[in-house]
């Protein structure tokens, strides 16, 4: 009987230790949580520049609302277009595996959202944490339709550094006094490259040097000796941006939702797309700081926007400093603050110090930023390379007969290419659609993986025979499981720039990059196989080259593109389709009952 006891009090202990351990493995997704989210796409009015617009919007928020969330969360978000405009949004440098139904890219992975309809964004967070945000992937629409996509630790864990005191989101973005819409529809009449930007915008105002701008002029609260995590997006069209604060150091410690090295800098580069994440210490005297930014403008000789936004850090209780108020950090359990942009006068109390910032032309700066971009430690870099692709990336021209559709340089239409091949989207069915359902006609699987012409790239004095692109829809096939290295290579058609580089549904290993024409029998002593940066979008520099790396373990079909628009709209675009694996795991899944109809 005894032992009969013992026994079942032995087996009851066990079942507990049992239940405990395995508590232990299911605690983390456990802990994840659902979310629901309503995006209602609209017009709204608003005032900047002395003038009233009506810009279009998510909840009538500009930007628009912040999405935080937990690694390991699922998300649904239900877009209700009832703008103008058909509309499509993109969760930019969300791995999206094996689900490129949520992606976004217009025709790429899905048919747009029209008038009237709505589409629900289904994916979970997997493995992932940071900065990210997400925008409207259709015509000039992200413009306006812009916002934060923060991810938090795993609930429970840390962040790899200590905790910050407050967190605070900076978009920076760019603003036309015109419907943006209509500075694109001008371009695509006219074959001219579209009107830069009237102003930066630095969550969505100004600041105080532009006109009618410094009542509204963002206002980002600190109290002195506190750590604050400053996330900040480059939601800008058009425009790399340099960022600086006055009077404090930033510590980089995450870009594009990856972990760095943490290092100190004065200033930050973010190309289009690219997202930074700095610790700021409010250690200075008590008072006011402008954080400033402009453009970084690579290209020689090409108008860019010379507009400086500005935002100011202010301490509580500094003398003769309004109030911030306790309000102006809105976030609830973790910390994440809206800076306040109404009601602040921006000029109210002393005059906030100024920031030193780069030139506009300051490619010594924007490279020693980016070179100093590194892993926290090694990292397994895949190989050996099974697929390679080498890329020409940069502009061209179309010929045509002189007159008003002909109004791009020496009569001719602007356009933009890869390895001399214009992307063209189709319009009837997105490329997703027809890879799944195999339905053919709708492109070819014939990229070239090198250039159908080699000649000097990077070279000021191009020949006119090369500067004109063929127009196609040409795509690259992947095999599940290959190890990829991109080679990306600017041009000096027209004019040398630098490229943000962004590749759907992956991160990659930005292995090296440099200057003038890559060649691999020299450049590939330069490879980083230690710790080199994972990143989702890449600045190529101006007349120089980018060499990435990835192992193919994401089906679909997957967008690469410039992410400055201008860019983009031209031509300067390709698509990877992946194929799928050999388990359930490793194919796409199907696509979701509510995907938008296609029609003309």
């Amino acid at each position: 009987m005894e032992a009969t006891t013992a026994t079942k009090r032995l087996m009851g202990l066990c079942c507990c230790l049992s239940g405990v351990l395995l508590l232990s493995f299911l605690l983390p997704g456990a802990l994840a949580e659902e979310r629901f989210y309503e995006f209602v796409v609209q017009e709204t009015v608003v005032k900047r520049l002395c003038q009233t617009n009506r810009i279009i919007t998510v909840n009538g928020q500009f930007p628009g609302p912040t999405i935080e969330v937990h690694n390991g969360d699922t998300l649904a978000i239900r877009a209700v277009n009832l703008a103008q405009y058909n509309v499509t949004l993109h969760w930019h440098g969300l791995r999206q595996l094996r689900n490129g139904w949520a992606d976004g890219p217009e025709f790429v992975t899905q048919c747009p959202i029209r008038r009237g309809s709505s589409y629900t964004y289904r994916y979970t967070i997997q493995e992932q944490e940071g900065t990210l945000w997400w925008h409207a992937h259709s015509s000039w629409l992200r413009a306006t339709v812009h916002g934060a996509l923060i991810i938090l630790p795993k609930r429970g864990m840390p962040y790899p550094f200590p905790k910050p005191d407050k967190e605070f989101p900076v978009v920076l973005a760019e603003w036309w006094r015109r419907d943006p819409i209509a500075v694109l529809r001008q371009s695509m009449v006219t074959g001219a490259p579209p009107n830069v930007s009237d102003t930066i915008l630095i969550n969505g105002q100004p600041g105080d040097f532009l006109p009618c701008s410094s009542q509204e002029t963002s206002i980002i609260p600190v109290v002195a000796g506190e750590t604050n995590l400053v996330r900040i997006i480059n939601a800008a069209m058009n425009s790399e941006l340099f960022v600086s604060l006055a009077g404090h150091k930033m510590t980089v410690v995450a870009a594009d939702a990856v972990y760095t090295k943490p290092f100190e800098t004065t200033v930050v580069l973010l190309g289009p797309g690219q997202t930074t994440d700095v610790l700021v210490t409010a250690h200075a005297a008590p008072g006011r700081y402008y954080l400033g930014a402009r453009v970084y403008a690579s290209a020689q000789n090409v108008p860019f926007d010379n507009t400086t936004a500005t935002a100011i850090f202010q301490y509580k209780n500094a003398a003769g400093c309004p109030p911030t108020g306790a309000g102006a950090g809105v976030g609830g359990h973790t910390g994440l603050g809206r800076p306040r942009s109404s009601g602040n006068p921006g000029r109210a109390g002393p005059a906030p110090m100024f920031p030193m910032l780069p030139a506009n032309n300051d490619t010594n700066t924007a490279t020693g930023f980016s070179n100093l971009i590194r892993s926290p430690g090694p990292v397994k870099v895949p190989g050996p390379v099974t697929q390679e692709v080498f890329t020409t990336i940069g502009f061209g021209l179309f010929n045509c007969q002189p007159g008003p559709f002909c109004q791009g340089p020496n009569n001719t239409r602007f356009g933009a290419s890869m390895n001399n091949v214009s992307f063209q989207l189709p319009n009837t069915v997105s490329l997703l659609q027809a890879h799944y359902h195999r339905i053919p006609g709708v492109f070819t699987e014939d990229f070239p993986a090198r250039p159908p012409v080699v000649f000097d790239y990077t070279s000021q004095n191009v020949p006119r025979a090369l500067w004109q692109p063929v127009k196609g829809t040409r795509l690259y096939r992947v095999k599940y499981g290959a190890v990829v290295q991109m080679v990306f290579q600017d041009t000096g058609i027209f004019a040398a720039e630098e490229h943000p580089m962004h590749i759907h549904g992956y991160h990659f290993y930005v292995l090296a990059t440099g200057f003038g024409n890559y060649n691999p029998r020299r450049d590939e002593a330069k490879f980083n196989m230690v710790d080199p940066p994972s990143r989702n979008t890449i600045g190529v520099p101006v007349g120089g080259w980018a060499v990435v790396r990835f192992l193919a373990d994401n089906p679909g079909v997957w967008l690469v593109h410039c992410h400055i628009d201008a860019h983009l709209t031209g031509g300067l675009a390709m698509a990877l389709v992946v194929e799928d694996g050999k388990t359930e795991l490793q194919t796409t899944m199907p696509p979701p009952l509510d995907l938008p109809l296609c029609g003309l």
